[in-house]
């Protein structure tokens, strides 16, 4: 039975490393690896390690101790894996597993031990020095070197809804055309995309555009069902086919020709008809909801600026 753990965690162990490896590397397939290898040891490793332990001590008045045991490592594994893969509410997970083990392991480890008259003093030293660790580890990881990025990059948001402000005060044309109109139906799109984002956080759209920046995790990812959801009645789905309708008539309208060559790249949304939602997910799946508001601001920004600039010859045309 011993021989089998041996091999088993050898190959868990092995699994975890290599996905680090992966992860540290920004290798495909990390993901997986990583996921494979801590519910591996968490779920198969661990239990079974406890559990042979267990049988073959000579006393079974402990079986709570091996129980918290593996509760406390379950909670810790997993939150640090939501946490490593940036999964929805690894902040809260993470919250909850620092105190965990103070909380309940470490009384229930030491009210077991203190029974026993034969238990050596250096292991609950080592029992501490072990939870020091994690909480040095958990720390450190909480601390992810992707949000210097994300608040260097709240300046650039911070620049797009000035200028947004800026144009939308200076708009004068009463007008209404095609593209216009098409116009403001994206950017209401747009608002509400991040409205059903910034709910997920418990934030106000206002608060946002008055200073981005104010957000509490922003290095969570967003809710997949928000955006990347095949429901037409989803927001980024919804965007996605109005930036398409946006492209279409701007190329059917006259005056707009030099705009109409560079729509795509102004918009960012250079897909085949019909496959809007392949869009989507590139854009949205995987981000930070950071990343996904700041990407909306700058959106909101290009589209002001088309809705600002009359093409030349079209009042005459009109």
């Amino acid at each position: 039975m011993k021989q089998k753990l041996y091999t088993l965690g050898l190959i868990v162990a092995l699994i975890t490393f290599a996905g680090a490896i992966f992860k540290v590397n920004h290798l495909p397939g990390a993901g997986i690896l990583l996921t494979v290898g801590l519910l591996s040891l968490v779920l198969i490793f661990l239990p079974a390690a406890l559990i042979n332990h267990y049988k073959s001590s000579e006393s079974e008045k402990n079986m709570i101790l091996y129980i918290v045991t593996w509760i406390t490592t379950f909670v810790l594994f997993i939150s640090m894996l939501f946490k490593i893969m940036h999964w929805p509410h690894a902040g809260l997970l993470l919250l909850i597993a620092l105190p965990f083990p103070y909380v309940v392991f470490l009384p229930v480890f030491l009210a077991v031990t203190s029974k026993n008259k034969s238990f050596n003093i250096y292991n609950t030293v080592f029992v501490l020095l072990l939870l020091a660790l994690n909480s040095v580890f958990a720390g450190l990881l909480a601390l992810s070197p992707a949000l210097t990025r994300i608040n260097d990059s709240y300046n650039i948001s911070r620049d797009y809804n000035r200028s947004s402000a800026v144009i939308t005060a200076s708009l004068t044309d009463t007008e209404i055309t095609p593209v216009n109109s098409k116009i403001d139906e994206v950017i209401a799109i747009i608002d509400s995309t991040q409205a059903a984002i910034l709910k997920f956080r418990h934030t106000e759209p206002v608060e946002w555009i008055r200073n981005a920046g104010e957000l509490s995790h922003p290095d969570e990812m967003i809710n997949p069902e928000m955006t990347v959801s095949e429901d037409e009645s989803s927001p980024g789905i919804m965007l996605a086919m109005n930036l398409r309708e946006l492209i279409n008539i701007i190329d059917q309208t006259p005056g707009y020709e030099d705009l109409a060559a560079n729509i795509a790249a102004i918009t960012d949304f250079n897909v085949p008809s019909g496959q809007e939602d392949i869009w989507v997910k590139e854009t949205f799946s995987g981000k930070t909801i950071s990343w996904a508001l700041i990407y909306l601001d700058g959106l909101r920004a290009n589209l002001l600026m088309i809705r600002a600039v009359r093409p030349a010859g079209l009042k005459d045309m009109t």
